[in-house]
């Protein structure tokens, strides 16, 4: 019974430094003269089998070498590192090196996925009505305004970019499910008076979903005057007025223009959104106040709050009367 050294050299010839552990194997056993050479070598071979592997494979197979270190079982182990199986120490390094060669077919898949959406065109293209808006052509067709704000979202609409010259313009989504005057354009009303550079008063903002595109479309030069009456909306549009600058915030009655006339020239256009009985003689009122002489003003009728005895459209012909 002894622990020749030689055993030692021999398992430095198999494998590096897994090989001179592999020594240390023989020394576990104590088999004499030589069953240590042997085991030696056999652990050598695991090192091998590690550098393999590939990427942290290396890793994977000096630690094979130190399982030597266990006797015959830990030279096992570094043949099953080779195969990302378990075994000694040196089987837990060839799993680690396995799990990293997965991370690399996922990130395969990330990159399909990128493919995917990059192989949707859009074209984009001027609206031949109305000014300030534009038509996406492609797999989807959408109504779209040109962003006074990139990058700022008011409701959670989609954008489209587009690249114009050495530009990159990102246009907003009009949602015509989400928007009373969205949905007229969409469904080919005859004219909405607005156009770049126009002032508007809009009449029951809400909290700023339509006047959004409406600060779009009139752009920089225009200004849109909205006018809310509940607090609670009028918070909401603040925020969004914070955004774009050609917009500016009133929290008022609008049944009462007087308590606003200081702040508001005359108009080119008035659109009311007002849920009242007497909505005409509110845009009415207005119109006296603030409208220019051959202008115009869209109004959104709400039958049920005009009256809801009656049948649509005799409120409609009743409040265009």
């Amino acid at each position: 019974m002894g622990f020749p050294q030689r055993g030692g050299r021999g398992g430095g010839r198999g494998g590096g430094r897994g090989g001179s552990r592999g020594g240390f194997g023989g020394r576990s056993f104590g088999d004499g003269k030589g069953a240590g050479m042997s085991r030696g070598g056999r652990g050598g071979r695991g090192g091998d089998r590690g550098g393999r592997g590939g990427f942290r494979g290396g890793r994977g197979g000096g630690r094979g070498g130190f399982g030597g270190d266990r006797g015959g079982r830990g030279g096992r182990g570094g043949f099953g590192g080779g195969r990302g199986g378990r075994g000694g120490r040196g089987g837990f390094g060839g799993g680690r090196g396995g799990r990293g060669g997965r991370g690399g077919s996922r990130g395969g898949r990330g990159g399909r996925g990128g493919d995917m959406k990059g192989g949707d065109r859009v074209f984009v293209e001027e609206h031949d009505r109305f000014g300030g808006c534009f038509l996406q052509r492609g797999k989807n067709d959408a109504l779209l305004t040109k962003s006074m704000a990139p990058g700022v979202a008011v409701y959670g609409e989609d954008t489209v970019k587009a690249t114009v010259g050495d530009e990159q313009i990102e246009y907003r989504v009009w949602n015509p499910y989400r928007s009373k005057l969205g949905a007229a354009v969409v469904l080919g009303i005859g004219n909405i008076y607005m156009k770049p550079g126009a002032k508007v008063l809009y009449l029951g903002a809400a909290s700023g979903t339509t006047v959004s595109h409406v600060s779009d479309l009139v752009g920089p030069e225009g200004r849109v005057y909205a006018v809310e009456f509940s607090p609670r909306s009028g918070r909401d549009l603040v925020g969004m007025a914070k955004k774009r600058t050609n917009v500016l915030p009133i929290v008022a009655d609008a049944r009462h223009p007087h308590k606003y006339r200081m702040v508001v020239p005359m108009v080119d256009v008035i659109f009311a959104d007002v849920a009242q009985p007497d909505q005409a003689r509110i845009v009415g009122v207005n119109a006296q106040y603030f409208l220019k002489n051959g202008g115009g003003f869209v109004i959104s009728i709400k039958a049920n709050c005009v009256d809801s005895t009656k049948e649509p459209d005799v409120v409609y012909d009743g409040e265009i009367e």
